[in-house]
């Protein structure tokens, strides 16, 4: 069932799951693989790999950053709703998740799509901006280590043109956001990071009670 479950009545999850495009048979493969795993909880939903494929088919996205790759699930699905020429930059810290990311892109026909670099993704993303890319990205992805997440959104910011998007996962973090007395570092990251792009006016911000929260951020 969908993480929609985490904040709508189950009954509803499951409908809204049922009535949407059907997964690819080897993302689900991998989604499944992926669900064994001690860290599946850092895996993104169904239901957020369609909105991922969605959004970038709209906007005819070509490339696009992705900060925290894990088993690759979020990756493969948005290689496939780029044009044949459209680049991913994905940026993990882990050889042994991504060794299995690296299997799957293979088997779904999209690793020369994917130019991933294990290193920090601040050290990535302030490389990139040192080699000119700076206004040169349609879209990023950030769903990686919660208290380096303002980090990302000013360098993804400086990244994306006008026009892009940053797509953020877990910002509603199970409903502890809302609570003031979770004062964890990650909650309190989550939490300044939601005040700022409500505030923000170099962007647009919409919040989706999607899976465990999404924050849909449009650079004016």
């Amino acid at each position: 069932m969908s993480r929609y479950s985490k904040f709508i009545d189950p009954g509803i999850a499951d409908y809204v799951s049922r009535h949407t495009s059907a997964e690819p048979a080897l993302a689900k493969a991998l989604r499944e693989q992926t669900a064994a795993m001690p860290q599946a909880n850092m895996q993104i939903s169904a239901d957020q790999g369609q909105l991922l494929q969605l959004l970038l088919r709209l906007m005819g996205a070509r490339r696009c950053l992705e900060i925290g790759v894990f088993t690759g699930y979020s990756s493969m699905l948005a290689a496939w709703a780029l044009p044949d020429d459209g680049q991913i930059i994905a940026c993990d810290i882990s050889a042994e998740w991504t060794d299995i990311a690296r299997d799957y892109w293979q088997r779904a026909g999209v690793a020369e799509k994917i130019d991933l670099r294990l290193q920090p993704a601040a050290q990535t993303l302030r490389q990139l901006l040192a080699d000119g890319a700076a206004a040169s990205f349609d879209f990023a992805f950030v769903d990686a280590d919660k208290v380096s997440y303002d980090e990302y959104y000013e360098l993804c910011l400086q990244l994306v043109r006008p026009g892009g998007l940053i797509m953020f996962d877990n910002v509603l973090w199970s409903g502890r956001v809302v609570l003031d007395s979770i004062q964890d570092d990650d909650t309190q990251a989550l939490q300044q990071l939601n005040r700022k792009l409500a505030k923000d006016e170099r962007v647009q911000t919409l919040m989706l009670a999607m899976a465990d929260g999404i924050s849909l951020v449009l650079k004016h």
